[in-house]
């Protein structure tokens, strides 16, 4: 983040927008498995079913840029990414058990494929070039076959993470000239960075030409748990001083830094009325921690003395396998040249744009861009844009999809040392391929300044479409999808067509002050009116744990904090519920308003283990250990449509109604990875961090406000009736009634204070997760008893190859394993409180102090800034929960 900073124009106009956007990728290629019947002894490739999402990603954004003097302007930005899903962390030979499948047999003794993990003992056969191969054994003459081994990726999977990235920009504006500064702050789990920019903009030739010269500098902090079974993926001595124990976890964690440095360098000059080129160069040096952790490279190392290279094939050798987390350059320089071209067709209203960009650095990759768009105005507002684009790279010189080297028995503790190079990785997004993707964008614009744009893209990787050929296999080949909708408000032009030049314009600014908390809670003036809306909500949750009203012991909540279990061995520390919400409003007629309000949800939960309770077990709890990391969600949430009714109106009293609800549009199916199991079913995540409520849901409210002079008052009974009795996840939320009643104060004629008392009732959940649902679709714990009991360690072809075969004595601890994980996974078994439906819903009070202001003059006049701190002064939960610390609400408003 903060590398690259577009180049500085002339200042633009103030505005303020909301963008929401979805990415999505197609599943990657599929792993075939190659088997033995068990009665027929046919050695055939069973397909792996591939039952995982692939990477997907909810994103908002909003920003503003806003006048503060007639030379100074602020900008600032926020943006939330939240992501999940299957993704590559490496790539193997098909058959070497780098995916390890998880099988059982079926009565008649052919295999049966539940899905594939990430394993990081495997191993293969090499032929005289080194590429992959595997025997397949004929079942009547037992003659063994050689065959070409093909490569695919090994996928993991990822619980819901979250990034946050807040950014501003100060900009002053002399008559020829303007120099920016800028800086800000991305943060998710495991990586932080902090950047800071300063660029500059020159005009000269009566501002036909224009020099653009900036830099930035980014420090970051990586902090990565790794795997509680997979701390032999890394290699020590590269690490050394750079990993953390946490005694209490049980679990590594990977630390590491880095520092980049960019610089560019641009030329715009205006070549005509119609046309505009621009010219760029720039530098970026990179140094420190480089790689990335969760990024794996195999190798298979070949020792003349290991007992598996007898009796082979001559030029067949036998590849023992093992992986490593990527090792990359400690140092990174980059170059990039770029030229665009800008040409209005005047005949057609249109202009073309064309891009081209060359990089180069010292990994090896040299990387060409070819982009281009036609914006194309309909009329009536309406412009269509479609674009294309196409990009190649070569390969980084320490890429390849696996690697081949040699390796030797350590004597003293019978385990194979590896010779690795100093650098490797298998990050197909260091490989050589070609990408071509292609997309539209329609924009409508509304009069008073509003602007809808929405756009889709369509993206192919594939490395037959490097250039000159070269590229890597079609195993890497992905696609993906991306669509976004943004709402642009001009203030500026909203405010020229609502009247900001009037004393009062249309901003509700005669109205009781309502506190920012409250929904639903002024109707518009007149037919005809329109407001535009932003709501951030934050609900947190910390302290001490409640039975009741009652703050009890860790022991209690150990023993009676989930019921049907042997005891909660999780705990929850703090939770932090974000919400941001678009107000849409309009009024058809005098007495009726409507109201759109989508929201975007994101929720984090901090979770520890009570030190009173034995290091967890990597085995039979294993599913549990990613509560060392605590949990995120984020996404969409549910979509509410309201209609307010007037009943009473008069200059100093007013009583609507809303009616109306919210529709399903939040995910209620989130699961959590099992770190123990790498990229299993870890289970759905805890009731509260769905993203909705998963029904239809009825939300009535009744309001009634006064005002005389500087007072001001408000009344508010509402709540939430379900529709329906269950969701698609098994459980119904409980149904909620709340009342609030405020009182204001206007301090001066701009700014007001608020004081409020809520009292809220939630009901409890309804039914629970579907019992038995991981056990009966993972296929997690099945003990392949074709494996279990081999006592010579040998796989179907007779040959140890590296992959995990167990005693009789390990397939018997299978079984008990199996069994416990069994009654947890039907529902008898909850780690934590917030795992029982039991433990939500309550009853509570709370006192608000709020703050709201209105631009009185100016370009920004009418738009309403409003603050509001709820604090609680009673709680009683139902069960046993974690205490809240109080409430949050910021709203912005304009109305025209």
């Amino acid at each position: 983040p903060g590398l690259f900073q577009p180049p500085a124009h002339a200042a633009e106009e103030d505005t303020i927008d909301f963008q929401y956007s979805h990415y999505q990728e197609g599943r990657r290629e599929g792993v075939n498995r190659l088997l033995t019947h068990q009665i027929t002894g046919i050695q055939s490739k069973y397909p792996v079913p591939n039952n995982r999402n692939p990477i997907e990603v909810d994103s908002l954004h909003g920003g503003a840029r806003i006048t503060l003097t007639d030379r100074i302007k602020f900008a600032f930005n926020y943006t939330e990414d939240t992501w999940s899903g299957a993704t590559p962390i490496g790539s193997a030979p098909e058959q070497s058990g780098a995916n390890r499948v998880n099988r059982r047999f079926g009565d008649d003794g052919s295999p049966i494929l539940t899905g594939a993990s990430p394993y990081a003992s495997a191993g293969t056969f090499l032929d005289s070039k080194g590429n992959p191969a595997y025997f397949v054994s004929d079942p009547v003459t037992g003659e063994a076959s050689l065959l070409r081994d093909r490569t695919v990726h090994v996928l993991s999977y990822a619980s819901p993470e979250t990034r946050k990235q807040g950014d501003f920009k100060l900009s002053y504006e002399w008559d020829e000239a303007a120099l920016d500064i800028g800086g800000g702050i991305s943060t998710e789990r495991d990586y932080e960075s902090r950047f800071v920019n300063l660029g500059g903009r020159m005009d000269f030739n009566q501002k036909q030409t224009t020099i653009n010269l900036g830099g930035s500098y980014t420090n970051s902090a990586i902090s990565a748990v790794l795997e509680p079974n997979g701390d032999d993926w890394f290699n020590s001595l590269a690490y050394k001083g750079q990993i953390d124990h946490n005694n209490t976890t049980d679990l590594n964690t990977l630390q590491g830094n880095r520092e980049d440095w960019s610089s560019h360098l641009g030329l715009t000059q205006v070549l005509g009325k119609n046309a505009l080129a621009e010219l760029g160069m720039g530098y970026t040096r990179s140094t420190g921690f480089m790689e990335n952790p969760y990024k794996l490279s195999w190798f298979f190392g070949v020792d003349p003395n290991d007992p598996n290279q007898q009796n082979l094939p001559p030029g067949i050798r036998f590849g023992r396998g093992s992986a490593f987390i990527e090792q990359r350059p400690d140092t990174r320089n980059q170059l990039n040249w770029k030229a665009r071209l800008v040409r209005h067709v005047e005949s057609l209203g249109a202009a073309l744009h064309f891009d081209y960009q060359f990089a180069h650095d010292d990994w090896g990759i040299n990387a060409h861009t070819f982009a281009a768009d036609w914006v194309q105005p309909l009329g009536y507002g309406w412009t269509v844009t479609p674009r294309v684009r196409y990009y190649s790279q070569d390969a980084a010189d320490f890429y390849k999809p696996f690697f081949v080297t040699s390796t030797t028995l350590n004597p003293d503790d019978g385990i194979y040392q590896f010779d690795l190079p100093e650098n490797f990785s298998s990050d197909q997004r260091l490989s050589g391929y070609g990408a071509l993707s292609g997309g539209v964008t329609v924009i409508k614009e509304f009069a008073k300044g509003i602007r809808l744009e929405t756009g889709f893209e369509y993206y192919t990787h594939q490395g037959s479409l490097k250039l000159g050929s070269g590229g890597e296999k079609a195993f890497a080949n992905f696609d993906y999808w991306v669509a976004n909708a943004a709402l642009k408000v001009n203030l500026s032009a909203v405010g020229q067509g609502g009247g900001a030049g009037d004393d009062h314009p249309a901003s509700h600014h005669d109205h009781p002050n309502v506190p920012a908390g409250v929904l639903f809670g002024h109707t518009l003036d007149k037919a005809g009116d329109m407001m535009v809306g932003y709501r951030y909500m934050q609900n947190l949750q910390g302290g001490d744990l409640l039975h009741n009203t009652n703050a009890i012991s860790e022991q209690q909540v150990i023993a009676n904090g989930c019921p049907g279990t042997d005891g909660c061995i999780l705990f929850p520390k703090e939770m932090t519920m974000s919400m941001h919400m678009l107000d849409l409003m309009v009024a058809p007629t005098d007495w009726l308003t409507l109201m759109l309000m989508p929201q975007f949800m994101d929720m984090g939960m901090s979770l520890y283990r009570p030190p009173s309770l034995p290091p967890p077990d990597h085995g039979g709890q294993a599913g549990h250990t990613h509560g060392a990391h605590g949990h995120e969600t984020g996404g969409i949430g549910d979509t509410g449509l309201y209609a307010m009714v007037k009943l009473f109106d008069t200059p100093h009293h007013h009583l609507h109604i809303s009616l109306g609800g919210s529709a399903p549009t939040g995910d209620v199916g989130i699961k959590l990875r099992d770190a123990g199991t790498k990229n299993l079913d870890g289970g759905f995540i805890h009731y509260g961090m769905q993203l909705g409520s998963g029904t239809w849901d009825f939300k009535p409210s009744l309001t009634y406000t006064g005002k005389a002079n500087d007072l001001s008052w408000g009344v508010q009974v509402g709540g939430i009736k379900r529709l329906e009795d269950r969701n698609k996840s098994g459980y119904v939320l409980g149904d909620l009634f709340e009342t609030s009643v405020w009182g204001g104060y206007s301090l001066t004629h701009w700014l007001s204070a608020s004081v409020r008392a809520a009292y809220t009732r939630q009901g409890g959940i309804k039914g629970e997760y579907p019992r038995g649902h991981q056990y009966q679709t993972s296929g997690l714990y099945f003990c392949p008893i074709g494996d279990f009991t081999r006592a010579d360690d040998l796989n179907e072809d007779g040959v140890d190859d590296g992959s995990p075969y167990f005693h009789q004595a390990e397939y018997d601890t299978c079984l008990a394993n199996l069994a416990f994980e069994k009654d947890r996974l039907d529902g008898q078994d909850r780690p934590s409180p917030m795992d029982a439906p039991t433990n939500y819903g309550g009853q509570y009070v709370d006192i608000g102090f709020g703050l709201s202001a209105t631009v009185p003059s100016g370009a920004l006049a009418g738009n309403k800034l409003s603050f509001e701190w709820l604090q609680p002064v009673y709680t009683d939960v139902n069960g046993y929960q974690l205490d809240r610390d109080g409430a949050l609400s910021f709203t912005w408003a304009y109305g025209f």
